[in-house]
């Protein structure tokens, strides 16, 4: 069977989009990697210091810790980590302690 790419998009992160601000405070960028069915997967980098604004989640969303140190939820997270939050559910504490980069699948 002949492999195929339809249905797929495979992002690169030299040929990803530019860097757009993420967040409302200007300490954190972020660039889309890919997206398929509604889900983006962007690729954040935050300041430490950075702090999300509180929403709830309309859809599951999905983060990897690359680098730094983050805590959300009131859980410090090192690299290597990840979470998943179910839809429907409260993002209430979200910090960059170190400057971080991680790895975002969400739809919107």
């Amino acid at each position: 069977m002949a492999s195929s790419l339809e249905g797929w998009q495979i992002g690169r992160s030299d040929d990803a989009g530019d860097w757009m601000p993420w967040g409302s405070r200007g300490d954190a960028r972020a660039r889309v990697l890919a997206s398929a069915d509604g889900y983006t997967v962007v690729l954040v980098e935050a300041e430490a210091g950075y702090r999300g604004d509180p929403h709830e989640h309309g859809y599951a969303e999905f983060l990897y810790l690359v680098s730094g140190t983050l805590r959300s939820q009131g859980v410090d997270m090192g690299p290597g980590d990840a979470y998943a939050a179910a839809a429907g559910s409260t993002h209430d504490e979200f910090e960059a302690v170190s400057a971080a980069s991680y790895i975002s699948i969400f739809k919107l």
